[in-house]
């Protein structure tokens, strides 16, 4: 029998787990009729709440449902590469546990891989939303205006809507494991890996427990850290913005010696130049802060901090 092991980060979802292991249990036996034994790797990322307390019951209850436990919270990033690691399976499925991605899709994405052709094969099959329904509005706009903005800088391509969740082959999951960048944006590292990827779209879902842990700063400082890490166009907008700005300032310093040797009056125009001193000024700050965001990038790489520290472990064995 294929073995599939269902990676399921988890931070703070007492309330969402037993939901969600219920709802998985009728996906259990259809994916077992198809031919495929299945574990779970739950990734507990130092929740605050009892989710380490579900996970443990769940494990002497069911043994297929293993789980690890972060010393305390790393990140949806980091949790996700702790269950890549921690899984064995022949395919890997990488889903939340709140119910917002459909267990209910896995018997297709498993068919897709077993069906892809041998001289054509598809390594992983994902999911997209068609819609952001019960999402602020304002949220939703600027999702949209992040994906389109990534995808003119940076040469790999990030489906709008994509999900994390996913049904990905054994050699896909070594290739993404063999990235082992301390800063993570996994949706670009899912694409940058390569391999053939079939998208199945789905009409989004509510939460059916507990609330969302991306508030819209975190979801923009996440977009800040995909843009650094799969472009560095900020970079050549900075360098470009200067040259420009440079070279505006030396047209004007010559419209000003000319305007001062023909009419004089030296004193005139002091409110534009504060102006034109405050705006040179935020250029100098913008282009510093960008060149920061990349500096204090490569100083975390460098520093070659572990992704997470594991508190407790108890897998299938």
């Amino acid at each position: 029998m294929k073995h599939i092991s269902i990676v399921v980060p988890c931070y703070n979802e007492e309330e969402a787990l037993p939901l969600y292991y219920e709802a998985m249990l009728p996906v259990l036996e259809t994916l077992r009729a198809q031919g495929a034994d299945v574990d779970f790797v739950f990734v507990d990322d130092g929740s605050g709440d009892g989710t380490l307390r579900v996970l443990r019951d769940l494990h002497e209850k069911d043994g297929r449902c293993g789980y690890v436990s972060f010393s305390r919270n790393f990140g949806k990033e980091a949790a996700m590469y702790a269950g890549l690691q921690h899984a064995k399976g022949d395919y890997v499925a990488v889903m939340d546990a709140d119910l917002q991605d459909p267990p209910d899709m896995l018997p297709d994405m498993l068919r897709i891989l077993e069906e892809s052709p041998a001289d054509d094969p598809v390594d992983c099959v994902g999911t997209r939303r068609t819609d952001r329904k019960g999402e602020p509005p304002i949220r939703s706009f600027f999702a949209r205006c992040f994906y389109r903005l990534i995808n003119r800088i940076s040469k790999t391509e990030i489906v709008d809507g994509a999900r994390d969740y996913r049904l990905m082959t054994r050699r896909m999951v070594d290739a993404i494991l063999s990235l082992s960048e301390y800063n993570r944006f996994s949706k670009g590292i899912f694409s940058w890996v390569g391999f053939k990827t079939r998208w199945l779209e789905y009409v989004n879902r509510e939460r059916v427990a507990g609330e969302t842990k991306w508030s819209f700063r975190k979801l923009f400082l996440y977009s800040i850290d995909g843009i650094t890490a799969f472009s560095t166009a900020p970079l050549a907008i900075a360098s470009f913005s200067g040259m420009a700005i440079c070279a505006v300032s030396f047209i004007a310093l010559l419209f000003v010696f000319i305007r001062a040797l023909v009419f004089g009056d030296p004193v005139a125009g002091w409110p534009s130049m504060i102006c034109i001193i405050l705006f040179l000024g935020g250029v100098q700050l913008l282009g510093i802060g960008i060149l920061g965001q990349y500096l204090a990038k490569t100083y975390l790489e460098v520093k070659n901090r572990p992704q997470y520290v594991l508190q407790e472990k108890n897998l299938k064995e």
